[in-house]
């Protein structure tokens, strides 16, 4: 057991440092379909797609990417107006999971993303995660495998080439 004695900083602020550290950040390309909000990500906003004016509950997807992968990551309600092409984002207990039969990160009720920065990360665009498709692993009916590439390149937002 860790012990942290609190002399020359508050106790909350080492206890926060602390549970920080203890996170495991995940790059994109190593997310796996899950039902446990346990992806600790950051990445940067690359593109988002427009908020349905019809749906009871805003929502809006976004196109993701860190240095290893790019993947949808759903916003929901004030999110939609919180977030921006262009903003690095933090993901803590995050789930990347289906909705809608479209497979996509995010925050989900028990996870939270926070505006951790603007224009300063490297990405790339491909692989897309979401665009993968994922069956069920026979030695193991919790976890999932990758079966095969739909597509390299997010469908929903296509590359400017």
């Amino acid at each position: 057991m860790l012990t942290i004695q609190c002399t020359l900083i508050p106790c909350a602020v080492a206890k926060q440092v602390l549970q920080s550290l203890l996170l495991v950040m995940l790059s994109l390309k190593d997310i796996v379909p899950a039902a446990a909000n346990n992806v600790n990500t950051r990445f940067i906003i690359l593109e988002k797609g427009k908020t349905p004016l019809e749906s009871e509950r805003k929502t809006c997807l976004a196109l993701v990417a860190d240095e290893t992968a790019a993947v949808h990551f759903q916003l929901w309600g004030e999110e939609c107006d919180a977030f921006e092409p262009g903003d690095i984002v933090h993901l803590s207990n995050g789930i990347f999971s289906y909705n809608r039969h479209n497979l996509v990160l995010r925050a989900g009720r028990r996870g939270k993303i926070e505006k951790a920065g603007e224009f300063t990360i490297a990405y790339v665009e491909t692989p897309n995660m979401s665009e993968i498709r994922w069956v069920p692993d026979p030695n193991n009916p919790t976890k999932y495998l990758q079966e095969t590439v739909i597509s390299p390149y997010s469908r929903i937002f296509p590359p400017l080439h």
